[in-house]
Parts: structure tokens; sequence; C-alpha cells
């Protein structure tokens, strides 16, 4: 599978008119640069159809009966009311897989027939790849080219690759000292609980959902409440597919209310959380504090891009910036601490502050635009703070620095230069589209600044030197190093993270770890002359 870069890169095909779906989308020149921002937006292509809970196959109304309006970034308006979720909605949703678990078909049904529900979810996502992309940029913010020509062909090959798994978990025999035979067996976990962020709701909703199901669990899974509206259209596919009733159990609502019961939930046998490494504290600590249910974090980044004397200056600006500035900046594996080797630091600085202020920001849905609106005000907000917060610390502020537009949630794309280790821009996750680039004079130097951080999940290498490439490559205390390329999320290729970036692996076999218990079966064996 190409990885997102390249695909970014290639040609962008002119986007389906659907008519038969009453599916349309105009198009237009890109209006919006750093320089303006029009008012004029584009109507989104696509109606709201899924806005009620998901549980035991129907889409219900929240105990309470209460909603939650989510929003549009592009102008804060609202989009839909979302049923909200609490702790009664968490217990019947719980109920309906554990019901779904120990008396239902999946996982009792062959590894092959899974495998195929799987696989007719995955053409469904391709049938609907329009939609689920016009909703996706709808309720994020997210260029619609990035959705429809990266995202959507990924979650489609995510499942096509965990469908391919399903029918490969096995056990062993195992050799003992003794007249025994040891056997292990690989089971399904029970009721998996997954929470999902709201940067890439329907990757993360692959990453999570795709291995659970392969190895034959139940899952209760709790959308991120700014980004609600597509995992609830997929999971009607996957309905639509042949998944059993309360297989799959979507619960839409808040952290404190129905994360934190699903978190404590004692009928649920293993969590999954992607967020900030602060939520995620009190996600373990909930679990630790209920029925001790193993859990997986894939957490905060401050990843350090580092560019080397011997760089093609002119591909590594590119790389560094596509590193920073993809998905707004709103990316926990974001290269958002460019370091640059001093022989080449001012022509890497001018060069950067030109592409930065090349950067075309504006409505996600018109051909062309790089950049869409923060997910809300309040990442909004904080992403201007730590602007601020640097150019206090005497940062030089190269390019960008403040809103761009009146309405919405747009933000320059910002530069700063001459940024030193103990700045909060250099320390904190900012989660937004701002560069911070620090000099190096040696690679001891840049290896011990770029691993004194609590986080660990990636780091970019930009070299031609393969000797430093894997110097890099194995002295830096990360969960992925990309050299000479980034962002490359291949299904096989597993992510996670060291230190506080998290807790175990996904993607690839590491990922069905997670859901797998291995149980041994140990029998003794009648003496016989041969042995």
């Amino acid at each position: 599978m190409a990885d997102i870069w390249t695909l970014l890169l290639s040609p962008v095909p002119e986007i389906k008119n659907v008519q038969r779906r009453n599916f349309s989308l105009r198009r237009e020149t890109p209006r919006f640069s750093t320089a303006a921002l029009t008012e004029e937006l584009v109507i989104p292509p696509v109606q709201v159809n899924y806005t009620q809970l998901l549980i035991n196959g129907k889409f219900v109304d929240s105990a309470s009966g209460k909603t939650f309006p989510t929003f549009d970034p592009r102008t804060g308006e609202v989009i839909a009311h979302v049923a909200e979720g609490d702790a009664e909605d968490i217990n019947r949703a719980v109920s309906a897989a554990r019901k779904a678990f120990d008396e239902g078909p999946w996982p009792k049904m062959t590894a092959y027939e899974r495998s195929r529900i799987m696989l007719r979810f995955a053409d469904l996502v391709e049938k609907h790849s329009d939609e689920l992309a016009a909703l996706e940029t709808w309720d994020n913010g997210k260029p619609y080219e990035q959705a429809s020509q990266a995202e959507l062909p990924m979650l489609a090959r995510l499942f096509r690759y965990y469908a391919g798994w399903a029918d490969k978990i096995h056990g062993l025999t195992v050799p003992a000292d003794g007249p025994y035979h040891v056997q292990t067996l690989h089971e399904p976990i029970g009721v998996a609980g997954q929470i999902i962020p709201w940067n890439f709701p329907l990757l993360m909703f692959a990453w999570k959902v795709g291995p659970a199901l392969a190895c034959g669990n139940t899952i209760v899974l709790k959308t991120a409440e700014q980004t609600p509206l597509t995992a609830l259209y997929v999971a009607n596919l996957f309905h639509e597919a042949g998944l059993p009733p309360g297989v799959l159990n979507i619960i839409s609502g808040f952290g404190p209310t129905a994360g934190a019961a699903l978190a404590s939930h004692m009928d649920v046998d293993k969590l999954a959380f992607t967020g900030s490494t602060e939520t995620g504290k009190i996600v373990l600590g909930l679990a630790a504090k209920s029925n001790l249910k193993p859990v997986t974090l894939e957490l905060g980044g401050k990843s350090p891009f580092i560019v080397c004397e011997d760089a093609d200056i002119d591909k590594a600006v590119e790389l560094a910036h596509f590193a920073l500035f993809f998905n707004q900046g709103q990316c926990c594996c974001a290269g958002s601490r460019t370091y640059v080797h001093e022989c080449v630091y001012d022509e890497f600085i001018e060069k950067s502050k030109a592409r930065a202020m090349k950067r075309i920001v504006g409505d996600p849905f018109k051909k062309g635009v790089e950049q869409g609106p923060q997910i809300d005000t309040e990442q909004f907000e904080k992403v201007l703070r730590y602007i601020r917060s640097g150019i206090e610390s005497n940062a030089t502020l190269e390019c960008g620095g403040g809103r761009l537009g009146s309405k919405g949630f747009f933000i320059q794309p910002t530069v700063f230069s001459n940024v030193q280790d103990d700045m909060l821009i250099a320390k904190d996750e900012i989660f937004g589209p701002v560069q911070s680039i620090l000099k190096f004079k040696d690679l001891d130097e840049v290896i011990k600044r770029a691993n004194t951080t609590r986080y660990g999940l990636a780091a970019g290498v930009f070299t031609k030197n393969v000797d430093t490439a894997n110097t890099l490559s194995r002295a830096l205390k990360a969960g992925t190093v990309w050299v000479n390329c980034f962002d490359v999320f291949d299904a096989a290729i597993p992510f996670g993270g060291y230190k506080m970036s998290g807790i175990g692996r996904e993607k690839g076999i590491y990922s069905l770890h997670n859901y797998l218990q291995v149980k041994a079966v140990v029998t003794p064996l009648k003496k016989a002359a041969w042995l």
C-alpha cells in the first residue's frame, strides 16, 4: 500500500459526481491562501443519516434522550445533533456485546466466514467512499482530497488486511520435558472497549475494530465527541455486510461520562485508547481500579525530524513541511521538532518559510487546498496560546502566527526559528500547524537532545549517509523511525510508542496480540515403547 506522502503528491482525479445517491460537488478553483480567506464555502455534498447510538444492531436514542451538537469547523455552525450516550448507554452496549460474545455466532463461526464479512464490508466502503470522504471532511475539517484519495483507500485496505489474518490465527504444539502433549490455543479475549480520537476518525476506527473482529471479539466503541458521524455510517455498512447484532456497538458521548464508564466497566475484557497522554493516564487508572483489564494506549508525541548536513535541502524542506503540517498539524506523530545541522540551517529556514507561505489554506472541499481548519474552538485557542508562548520566549517568528479569516478555526501556517529545547513550543505537543526549527552541531548532540523528552512515538531522519541513518535509527528512542520518508502507514507496519507515548502496538501482526488470550493445554501421554 502506498504511503500518504506518495498518494497526496499523485495527480488527483476528478471528484465523482454521483447523482444517483443525491451526491454532488461544486468544482471550484481554490480561492484561499495564507493571505486571504473568502467567506464563500462549498456546500458539503452529503447528508447526515445516522445520529443515534448503535446498540445490539439497532440505532436507538440515548437512555436520557439527550443530544449534543457536532460542528462544522469551517464555520463553527452545527452540522447535526447526535445522541449523547452516558453510563447507562454503556451498560446497555456492553450487555449486548457480552451476549453476542457468550451466546452469539460471531466467536463460534468459522474464521473464514468472519473474513468474508470483513471483505464484504471493505467492498461497501469503496462503494460509498465519496459519501464517507465528504462526511469525514465536513465533521473534521481535513481536505477532501486527503480524505478521498488517501484515507478512504487505506480504510478499505486495512480491513482487507485484517480479514486476511482471520483464518491464520492459531496456536502451537510445544515440546515438554516429560510424557505430555502440550498445545497452545489463541482465543478471543471477549468484549473489547475502544475509544478513538477525532484527528483520523475512520482510520482509527479501522486500527481498533479490524484486529478485534478478526480475532473473534465483540466491541463497544466510543467515538470522539467532535467527530461522531463517520463511525456511525460505517457501522451501518458493517451490518449490511452481514455482521451479527451486538458484535459492534457505537456510543457517541463525552470522556468523563461515556468514556469513563467504558474504561471502568467490570464486564469489559480489554480496553484500547488513542488520545492525549493526560487522558491516557486517567483511562489506565480506571481500568486498573475496576477489573485489571489489559490496556493498549497510543498517546501523544513530540517527534524529532533530523536534517543532516549532507541533505538535499529542497527535498528536506518539503518532507519536513509535510511531516509537520499534514492534517493541519493534528497528528500525534507529527515531526514537530525540526532539528537542522548548523551548516545548512540558514538556507533551510529561508526555504521553509517560503514553503509555508505558499501553503494553500481554505475550504477543505475546494480542489488544491492543502490545509483546512483546526477541529474546534478549544484546539484553535490552544494552538494560538502556544504561538504566543513562542513569541514571548524569544523564538523568531518567521511567518504566520495568527488567525486566518473571521469565520471558523483557520490558523496561518506558522514557522519559528531559533527555538531552544526548553521552550514550551519545543517540549509540548501543540497539535497544530506550528513548525519549530532547532539548530544542532553533531550526531551525539542531536541524539541526546532528541531523546530528552517524555515522548517516544516517532522520529524522522533525512540523510544520504547510510552510516548516519543506521546510527540515528538505532539511537532514537521512538516506536517508528522514518528514514528519508515520513508518515508511511502501511497496514502491516506496527505503530506505537516508547515512554509516555503509549503501551503496545497497533497495525500489523502485533495488533492481533492485543485481542487474544493464550491458553496452554497439557495432556499426559500413555508411555509407549518409543518414548
